[in-house]
């Protein structure tokens, strides 16, 4: 987050709109603490991932960006495993 250049509450707000975006796309029920640790640590893990391909995002839109992709993985991930 410090390096995109995004302080705890921006993260906290963008977080929550990446996870209530994936929710939407996904099909889900979350709720709203949800979708806010969805997007943060959705951000955290597409970022990681995306970093191991060579692609970076940065700034805000970035940050939503890998928050988006993130969240929807790990809704799918917590699908796969409830099955």
């Amino acid at each position: 987050m410090e390096e995109a250049g995004i302080g705890w509450i921006a993260a906290i707000i963008i977080g929550g709109i990446a996870g209530w975006l994936a929710e939407r796309f996904m099909k889900s029920d979350m709720g709203v603490l949800m979708n806010v640790l969805l997007g943060i640590v959705g951000a955290a893990v597409a970022n990681l991932l995306l970093g191991l391909i060579g692609v970076s995002l940065g700034g805000w839109i970035g940050y939503l960006i890998a928050g988006f992709i993130g969240a929807c993985i790990l809704i799918a991930l917590a699908r796969a495993i409830r099955r």
